[in-house]
């Protein structure tokens, strides 16, 4: 976890709100500074902290700790953020909480930790272990103490008075982002791995609809919607509607090709051979949102 006194950044009208506004303007930058490849080294350690103190708060609301430990892929590192983020704002109560929730997680068996993730303590019926129930209970302890100590209202009152605060409009937060972005050496490197990780995740259709539209010149703007009853030829194929510089296209896939098509006139744009899709080669242009 870094050290980093970097200030949080905040737009004036989410200070300007309520706590929930206070919070989720957080969440919004931070999801920016990730969504520009930025990292921990980067981002301000107290805007990590609240950021995943919400986190944690919205799993917990959503399906317990069960849920928090679901989604939470490094648990070691999000559990060290919660604890800072608790402790600096004053969840004094939720600190010794998530201490013993997650102590007494850590302590289960193969078996109950499986029955509790599987929520086996609320079907009827099922037998559990007290290891079980007690885990159950702690959940519901989280949920009591919320009445008494608001992890949201003092999250926010939290980032208010902090010292470090940079409060910015739209353009302000670009300026910050772009002056962070070049502190940072190995930017090309992510850049590429990211994009390698985003072809890699792609669905098969979208993957050839980047190629038709890197074949016909043109940057892929929108995915719209997929017709799986468009007469082409007369056979009912699947058609994938989409938009490459502000024009409409489809793309169907036949059994061997694929073709990117004007949906009016059916002229056809560009086609691919399936098979001779190379995912390690695909230049993805960014899809806009």
């Amino acid at each position: 976890m870094t050290d980093t006194q970097l200030p949080v950044v905040l737009l004036k009208e989410a200070l300007e709100g309520g706590p929930d506004e206070v919070v989720d303007g957080n969440v919004t930058v931070v999801n920016a500074m990730y969504q520009e490849l930025l990292g921990e080294g980067e981002i301000s350690a107290d805007a990590l902290r609240s950021y995943y103190v919400d986190f944690y708060l919205t799993q917990a609301l959503g399906g317990g700790f069960a849920q928090y430990v679901f989604t939470a892929e490094e648990r070691e590192d999000l559990d060290e953020y919660v604890r800072a983020g608790l402790a600096a704002m004053g969840a004094t109560g939720h600190l010794d909480l998530f201490n013993r929730t997650a102590a007494a997680f850590d302590a289960l068996s193969e078996t109950d930790e499986e029955a509790y993730l599987d929520g086996d303590a609320e079907d009827e019926g099922s037998e559990v272990s007290d290891a079980v129930l007690a885990q159950e209970e702690l959940d519901n302890d989280f949920e009591s103490l919320l009445e008494t100590e608001d992890i949201m209202a003092l999250n926010a009152a939290w980032l208010r008075g902090l010292e470090t605060l940079k409060v910015v409009d739209e353009e302000g937060l670009d300026a910050v982002i772009d002056e962070r972005l070049t502190t940072v050496e190995d930017l090309e490197d992510r850049r590429a791995q990211a994009e390698a990780a985003a072809v890699e995740d792609m669905p098969d259709f979208e993957i050839i609809i980047r190629e038709l539209c890197d074949v016909a010149e043109v940057e892929l703007e929108k995915i719209t919607l997929g017709d799986p009853n468009f007469v082409y030829e007369a056979e009912t194929v699947l058609a994938w509607h989409f938009v490459a510089d502000g024009e409409e296209y489809l793309m169907i896939e036949l059994e061997d090709e694929a073709l990117m098509v004007r949906p009016e006139s059916l002229e056809v744009v560009a086609a691919v051979e399936i098979e001779e899709i190379d995912e390690d080669e695909l230049e993805a242009a960014s899809v806009k949102a």
